[in-house]
């Protein structure tokens, strides 16, 4: 399968690759991340543990417009078959409506929303016309529920998961699959160097399992919404 994954370099990027790696096929990778060095080394570290498997990399800012545009004509260069989306970039940075730095609403939305909505945008197409493939846009359980300090990212996850639903709908007469993916706390980068016990909250392969687990059924058959949660509820 060609499968193309957003902010793959660590978290739950990097997990869903992995996950598909693992099943030993010959998958083609299509990963990009604003952090070439570590996307690199994702890289490295997938084709070492997995030589059955094709990656090929590109650092990309999904929220420049321009680099978005060089990245999908990148991957257009190697395949028009489109089997697997993941639009998983985000970006978190904590504050609330009444106080938090201004331009911090037009940053989210460009990485957590405008990038999948244009990446999806311009490899829809091919999947239309292929009547196949599965999108999965990584929401998150602030796209049900808002809370204290959520502010500008809750916005917009609640957005992209809007779009999510939209595109769900719009997408069935093609046979095209979206799953709208919701997970509550889990322990990547953006808690690191925090107090939280790690065991308190998932591990990132607890969320790349389920995506994983999803993309297996039959065409008829379409998991729609993905909501996991920690053992013992949300933070």
């Amino acid at each position: 399968m060609n499968i193309i994954i957003t902010g793959a370099s660590k978290g739950f990027g990097k997990a869903i690759a992995e996950v598909f790696a693992e099943d030993k096929q010959e998958h083609r990778f299509f990963l990009c991340s604003r952090n070439n060095d570590l996307l690199e080394n994702t890289a490295r570290d997938l084709k070492d543990r997995f030589p059955v498997i094709h990656v090929h990399t590109k650092s990309c800012d999904i929220a420049d417009k321009l680099s978005l545009q060089e990245f999908i004509k990148w991957v257009l260069g190697f395949t028009d078959k489109i089997d697997i989306l993941v639009n998983n970039a985000g970006l978190f940075f904590p504050g609330s409506v009444y106080n938090e730095d201004d331009g911090m609403l037009e940053k989210m939305m460009g990485v957590n929303v405008y990038g999948a909505y244009h990446l999806t945008r311009a490899l829809v197409p091919n999947m239309i016309k292929a009547k196949t493939g599965h999108i999965f846009n990584i929401c998150s359980i602030a796209s049900l529920q808002a809370y204290d300090n959520g502010g500008a990212y809750s916005i917009s996850k609640f957005a992209l998961y809007g779009f999510s639903k939209n595109l769900r709908e719009e997408m069935k007469p093609y046979g095209i699959k979206v799953t709208h993916v919701l997970p509550g706390s889990a322990y990547t980068d953006s808690w690191s160097g925090s107090q939280i016990d790690p065991k308190r909250i998932m591990e990132a392969a607890d969320i790349a399992k389920m995506v994983y687990a999803a993309a297996q059924l039959s065409p008829q058959a379409c998991v729609e919404e993905i909501v996991i949660r920690p053992q013992l509820g949300d933070l």
